[in-house]
This record gives structure tokens, C-alpha cells and sequence, in this order.
């Protein structure tokens, strides 16, 4: 007797059995994971290498920026100080930086 699960539309010219549609949808979907599998692997160290460069430069950032902060602090007290020694002195800077900067945005 026949296999009822083969019809004659699932039979090569050759006498061979052709997988049908879900079992083609099955082998393609499973090729897929395994190629992405095979690509995360290949990426996972390129990833960490640029997780941990991120983090260099994070910290760098963060050093750079303090270092401004505290150059910006020391300008700012040395000018203060200045004020303070000469202040008819910075007034009258004041006023000629002032008037320079008007007549050039005129």
C-alpha cells in the first residue's frame, strides 16, 4: 500500500521525495539562526573593545572637564583678587574693554 503522506506533487522526475513547504521554511529559518550565531560571535569582541574605549574616553572627558572646572575656579579668584588690590584700576579696564567692544559691534 502507498504512503498516503507522499502525493505525487512531492516526488522529484528523479524518484526522490521533495521536503515539503514547512520543512524548506524549517532548514531556511534554522540556516538564518545558525549565520547569526556565527555573526554575534565574530562581533561580541569588536563590541567589548569599543565598550571599553567609550569608557576611556569617558573618563578622560571627566578628567578634562574637572581640570577646566578648576582653571576656570583659580581664573576667577585671581581676578577677584585683582579687583580688590586695583579697583579704580579694573573700573577704568572695565571701561575701555567696554567702549573697544561697542565701536567694533557698531
Amino acid at each position: 500500500m502507498a504512503n498516503p503522506s507522499i502525493t505525487p506533487s512531492s516526488i522529484d522526475a528523479m524518484g526522490n521525495r521533495m521536503p515539503d513547504g514547512n520543512e524548506v521554511v524549517s532548514r531556511v529559518a534554522q540556516g538564518a539562526h545558525e549565520t547569526v550565531d556565527r555573526l554575534a560571535e565574530k562581533a561580541a569582541p569588536a563590541v567589548q573593545k569599543l565598550e571599553s574605549t567609550v569608557a576611556h574616553a569617558n573618563e578622560v572627558l571627566h578628567q578634562q572637564a574637572a581640570k577646566a572646572r578648576q582653571l576656570g575656579d583659580e581664573w576667577t579668584d585671581n581676578l577677584r583678587g585683582t579687583v580688590r588690590e586695583h579697583p579704580l584700576t579694573s573700573v577704568g579696564v572695565a571701561l575701555a574693554v567696554g567702549m573697544i567692544f561697542a565701536r567694533l559691534t557698531r
